[in-house]
């Protein structure tokens, strides 16, 4: 979102009439640089991490400043899909992802919160520089490895084994070049996500039957790899009042702490696509819409789910972004699932919801 006007201007030519509007627009589009602010944090499958592009939910700029960002990510995953539908108990134990196994895991929940502080440098309009440092909260819910063929006492309150977890997560360090572009508004990200949160076996289930053994790899507070990320974005007024976004983003692991043999463990990389409209007309408030889109190859390793984390999904996701004050601006969204392909046995969230805000010096 555009701060003022005047402010706006200082970032164009000296030009008028409704085309020079729409290049201010494009030139000074919204409030924060991109490195995309979502954070895909240490997953069990391809849905625990949240998807939204929240640069574009309150901008991307060229302008020069000190920029401080809070995100905060709800998931909620409690139903059962494979493929592109849903799943139920049965099916995990008498047709499992990985037959040698002779049964499956019955997962029953996960709750992700994420509350994500960036901090953003400009210095000036070609560069700007994003650390994200998230703090992963999250409760894991499971009655565990069954042996085929199942019965209901597999799935009885007395099975079921829990976890929780509330600490920092990977931090991530990014930079984009913009000067591309005259006005700026093509920006290509190149950064790298630090094995900084707890990994491995750091965490224990805390109840039922697994209470002691280590939580899943994919399940803790960091993947203990080090990741590339690789992306780019642009961003233009299409309209008077309309302007459009397009950004995507890879994040692949080049090196991983959990290196020894059965003890391994490799996050699957990961691909993001988000694109959308923003509508102008209206400073104070701008509603938006989003698609966003999530590739996630299978996690490898002795210690990973190496048949049930992989898939493709697809959300559309509507909100709002306000101006608060001059420099402050909040948002809004919610995220609606419309396609999952899911490899295995994986649970999924009937919608997310993230809000957050923005200061800039």
């Amino acid at each position: 979102m555009n701060n003022t006007n005047s402010r706006r201007g200082h970032t164009l030519s000296h030009t008028s009439g409704p085309t020079s509007r729409v290049a201010r627009r494009a030139t000074a589009l919204l409030l924060i640089p991109a490195a995309l602010m979502a954070p895909q944090m240490a997953t069990a499958c391809a849905s625990c991490g949240c998807t939204l592009s929240a640069d574009a939910a309150t901008g991307y700029s060229a302008l020069p400043g000190l920029r401080f960002n809070l995100e905060y990510d709800f998931i909620n995953q409690d139903r059962l899909r494979t493929g592109t539908g849903t799943a139920n108990a049965a099916q995990v134990v008498n047709a499992p992802s990985n037959p040698a196994l002779g049964g499956g895991e019955i997962e029953r929940q996960t709750i992700n919160r994420y509350l994500t502080l960036g901090v953003n440098y400009t210095p000036d309009p070609r560069w700007n520089f994003t650390m994200l440092v998230p703090y992963v909260m999250r409760t894991h819910t499971t009655y565990g490895q069954q042996s085929t063929p199942y019965t209901s006492a597999e799935t009885a309150p007395d099975r079921i084994s829990g976890s929780r977890l509330s600490e920092l997560g990977d931090v991530k360090l990014i930079g984009a070049y913009q000067g591309l572009l005259p006005t700026h508004n093509l920006g290509l990200q190149l950064g790298v996500k630090l094995p900084t949160g707890h990994y491995g076996t750091a965490v224990n289930f805390y109840s039922g039957p697994n209470a002691g053994a280590p939580l899943d790899a994919s399940l803790q507070a960091g993947t203990g790899s080090t990741d590339l990320i690789v992306g780019a974005y642009y961003y233009r007024a299409v309209s008077e009042n309309f302007d459009a976004f397009i950004n995507g983003q890879l994040q692949a692991a080049v090196a991983h702490k959990q290196d020894q043999p059965g003890t391994d463990f490799r996050p699957g990389n990961t691909a993001s696509v988000s694109f959308g409209l923003r509508y102008e007309a209206h400073p104070q408030w701008v509603p938006q819409l989003q698609v966003n889109l999530l590739r996630k190859s299978a996690d490898q390793g002795a210690l990973a789910d190496t048949t049930d984390t992989a898939g493709t999904v697809a959300y559309l996701s509507p909100g709002i972004t306000l101006r608060v004050m001059a420099h402050l601006h909040v948002f809004g969204f919610a995220q609606l699932p419309v396609y999952s392909h899911l490899d295995g046995y994986q649970l999924f969230p009937r919608w997310t919801a993230t809000v957050g805000g923005s200061y800039a010096f």
